[in-house]
């Protein structure tokens, strides 16, 4: 048994497009989880035509994810930072104030694409921050920084539902800590910024945490619970968010680049994270 999910921003999914769709697959009958945002129905096959549809739907901003029923309610999710669970990269907020925003922010966008190996790339940002005071952190904590809608839903929800949240990023600790325990996710990593004297190195701390560390925390975190990589949530926007995405029971690319994305057969574009709690059968009502 599958389960078709769509999704839009709020008042964006119009029944009609949702009964039309559903007949023409021959689905069962549509059910409403927040009205005129997102809606699923039942079917016993796959259709051939999901791409061609999920094409079409993207063009109306509507998401839609097809998937096997038995399983999709996750025990955990794992999930990046930078541009997932904050609207920002924390990098070039700290660059921006540096002055040297633009240079940096020109790297992140190739790194995050797959067109640089990534940790050469953030050595090569990072040095860019040489000599700037440590208080530069609080600065853009306070001043930059926004979640991504829909993240405090998620992380509660899937909470209360005895599920576990690990927040693993390429970004840094110095943020990664605060975005964890205002969201409440029950653990973080990230890489560490050197700071010596209350003054940036421009270094960072060794070893680096790229993709393959984020697959490593998704493998750690998964035996020590008790549980296996098909138990899974794992989300994403980046290149280096890959190989958790691949290895986990549902990777979503949100907002994903288009090297990601060509690789995800979860993408979310126009939904927010609240529509990770809409693919797993949540309805709104039953959001933290």
């Amino acid at each position: 048994m599958f389960v078709v999910t769509l999704i839009a921003a709020a008042g964006g999914l119009q029944p009609a497009l949702v009964e039309s769709l559903r007949n023409a697959w021959g689905g069962q009958s549509a059910q409403w989880l927040a009205a005129d945002e997102a809606a699923e129905f039942a079917m016993d096959r796959l259709p051939d035509n999901v791409d061609t549809v999920w094409s079409d739907l993207q063009e109306q901003a509507v998401d839609m994810v097809v998937q096997p029923m038995e399983g999709r309610r996750k025990k955990m999710l794992l999930a990046d930072m930078d541009s997932t669970m904050i609207q920002q990269e924390c990098i070039d907020e700290l660059a921006a104030e540096a002055g040297v925003g633009e240079r940096v922010v020109e790297i992140t966008a190739r790194a995050m694409n797959g067109e640089l190996d990534f940790e050469e790339a953030i050595d090569e940002r990072v040095g860019l921050l040489d000599g700037l005071p440590e208080s530069i952190i609080e600065k853009v904590l306070k001043e930059r920084i926004a979640f991504m809608p829909g993240g405090r839903a998620l992380v509660q929800t899937m909470k209360a539902n005895g599920g576990y949240s690990a927040l693993v990023s390429g970004g840094f600790t110095a943020f990664t800590a605060l975005v964890a325990d205002e969201l409440g996710f029950d653990e973080n990593r990230a890489n560490t910024l050197d700071i010596q004297n209350g003054t940036l190195t421009g270094k960072v701390v060794r070893p680096i945490l790229g993709q393959q560390a984020k697959l490593v925390a998704l493998n750690e975190i998964t035996a020590r619970l008790g549980i296996t990589a098909a138990d899974v949530l794992a989300v994403g926007d980046g290149m280096n968010d890959l190989l958790m995405l691949q290895n986990a029971g549902t990777g979503v690319a949100l907002h994903g680049k288009p090297a990601l994305q060509e690789k995800c057969k979860v993408r979310v574009n126009h939904g927010d994270l609240t529509a990770l709690l809409y693919l797993q059968g949540y309805a709104k009502t039953e959001f933290a």
